[in-house]
């Protein structure tokens, strides 16, 4: 924006400085009477003063202009990128409750059934006492089997659960820096557009 205003600056007192030399020039050199001569320069000046004055109304509306545009796509561009961020937020919170349920469901589901086998196995115990050491140790066995198997199943829940929050913070972090390039892009064509109106 001060490139701008440099840039018109310098425009309008080049032509000020020309025009004064342009007149005075042709007034010197023109064979006429003192009366005409000075006529003719007041003349000269009031139309430099004129086209000065209109030039820099110009410049003005046009550097206002600018401005103006300037602010409202910067504007309109943050509040973008504000919103997608707060998407992308709500649905990383989303996505992380969804899978800290699932987990507790499946935790709560396979320690259910864990007990529910426990206690069939201690009832059949139970029942079958006289002849149940054989069968006690095989129930032992399958009982740590199944809980070596529900440590596993929770195990490889928990790494779902850290592989699915680190890939939804890896697609957080790419839609920010995508974001983040458009809101860069879009500034970079706002400046480009000023310097080619100026």
């Amino acid at each position: 924006m001060a490139d701008n205003q440099i840039n018109t600056k310098d425009f309008i007192i080049g032509t000020l400085v020309g025009s004064f030399v342009g007149a005075a020039t042709a007034l010197l050199l023109a064979p006429k009477s003192g009366k005409e001569l000075r006529g003719d320069l007041n003349d000269g000046a009031i139309q430099v003063k004129n086209r000065a004055t209109e030039l820099a109304g110009t410049a003005q509306e046009k550097g206002v202009e600018l401005k103006d545009k300037a602010y409202s796509t910067t504007s309109d561009l943050t509040k973008r990128a504000v919103d997608a961020t707060s998407d992308l937020s709500k649905t990383v919170a989303n996505k992380s409750q969804e899978l800290t349920e699932n987990v507790k469901k499946k935790t709560v589901d396979l320690k259910g059934a864990v007990e529910d086998k426990l206690n069939d196995a201690q009832d059949k115990a139970e029942d079958l006492k006289d002849a149940a050491e054989d069968k006690l140790d095989d129930t032992k066995n399958k009982a740590s089997d199944l809980k070596d198997e529900v440590s596993d199943k929770i195990e490889d829940v928990k790494k779902e659960t850290a592989d699915k929050k680190a890939e939804t913070e890896e697609t957080v972090s790419k839609k920010a820096a995508e974001v983040k390039k458009e809101t860069k892009q879009a500034a970079n064509e706002v400046k480009k557009e000023a310097n080619k109106k100026s």
